[in-house]
């Protein structure tokens, strides 16, 4: 952390524990990947997080956070494999058009890291989801460029989308499924500030 970010962080805690930031959409994004045919990693993400994280940085014990992604926001490079994933066989977007999570405690793990737990809905199935989380500043952006101050997350987990109802599948000829049933999911998050 830079200096200039530990000053900012001393003076938010300073005047109140706990701080609201909203979750800054141009600059987050919730990626997955997932193997297939048994052979290679299938990668993409999701472009359209929005939320809220209230953050106590002297006790984050005491944070939180909400967040809604977008299922059309679903990107994989291939507009063909986008639209299977947002359709009945997958996400079955005009059905579940968001994918959420809601915290239920937060355990921090020494220095900048937490353990966050909370539930998790996707395909309008909530199951109780631990994550493995780091948080980054905060640090005031120069004026010319907004001057927010903001505060970053990056978190990761491992869900079974069979587990949301994602059941979709082919056998293959030598044996294995088209898509696997693990799908790894990185998080990587900005926040601003409320005033």
């Amino acid at each position: 952390m830079t200096a200039a970010g530990e000053n900012c962080a001393f003076a938010i805690a300073k005047e109140d524990q706990m701080a609201m930031w909203t979750i800054d959409t141009d600059h987050s994004v919730a990626a997955f990947s997932v193997r297939h045919m048994t052979v290679a990693n299938l990668r993409g993400q999701f472009n359209n997080v929005t939320g809220t994280v209230d953050f106590d940085q002297a006790d984050p014990a005491r944070s939180s956070v909400a967040a809604e992604i977008e299922v059309a926001s679903i990107t994989t490079g291939i507009r063909k494999r986008d639209d299977h994933l947002l359709s009945a066989d997958f996400f079955d977007a005009g059905k579940y058009p968001k994918i959420t999570f809601k915290s239920t405690k937060v355990e921090p793990s020494g220095g900048n890291r937490a353990r966050i737990s909370g539930d998790l809905t996707i395909h309008g199935v909530t199951r109780p989801v631990t994550m493995d989380a780091e948080y980054f500043g905060p640090v005031k952006s120069p004026e010319a460029l907004g001057g927010e101050t903001t505060i970053g997350f990056s978190a990761s987990l491992t869900v079974n989308r069979q587990d949301f109802g994602i059941k979709w599948n082919v056998p293959l000829e030598g044996g294995g499924l088209m898509v696997g049933n693990d799908v790894l999911i990185n998080l990587d998050i900005e926040a601003d500030l409320v005033e």
